[in-house]
């Protein structure tokens, strides 16, 4: 008996409304409407007709729907020209389209670079130089 990975791809249509948390593995084509979360370590791919309300934590999220909530990706984010996104977005890597309502913040990051502490800077108008004082004789 021979076991083999599949790497399931499935679709849920626009006729299909969720209320919840949506966990998958593999590849999921979702063109229907959710409020609730995702979940995934797989793909998700938003259609044109997807509506969420909630926020989405997957491996690759492609999006071409609505959204309204935050996305974190380990991988890569793809926004497609007319998706509307409101929300954060996290990734290691970002693609956005000509075309796109997006309002939200955005981290990409793909060395995981932590920030360091900027040099400080002397403040007031003590970091200006000196102006040379003409002398009175």
């Amino acid at each position: 008996m021979s076991t083999t990975v599949s790497n399931s791809k499935n679709v849920l249509g626009s006729d299909v409304e969720i209320k919840g948390t949506l966990k998958f593995t593999g590849e999921l084509t979702f063109e229907g409407k959710l409020e609730g979360e995702i979940h995934t370590d797989g793909t998700l791919n938003l259609g044109d007709s997807a509506v969420i309300n909630g926020n989405i934590e997957a491996q690759s999220v492609v999006v071409r729907g609505k959204v309204n909530g935050n996305i974190v990706a380990k991988e890569k984010i793809d926004i497609k020209a007319k998706a509307e996104l409101f929300g954060d977005i996290k990734a290691t890597k970002l693609v956005i389209e000509e075309g796109v309502t997006y309002v939200g913040k955005t981290e990409v990051n793909p060395n995981k670079v932590s920030p360091t502490a900027s040099p400080a800077r002397p403040s007031g108008p003590s970091s200006l130089p000196e102006s040379p004082k003409p002398q009175i004789r």
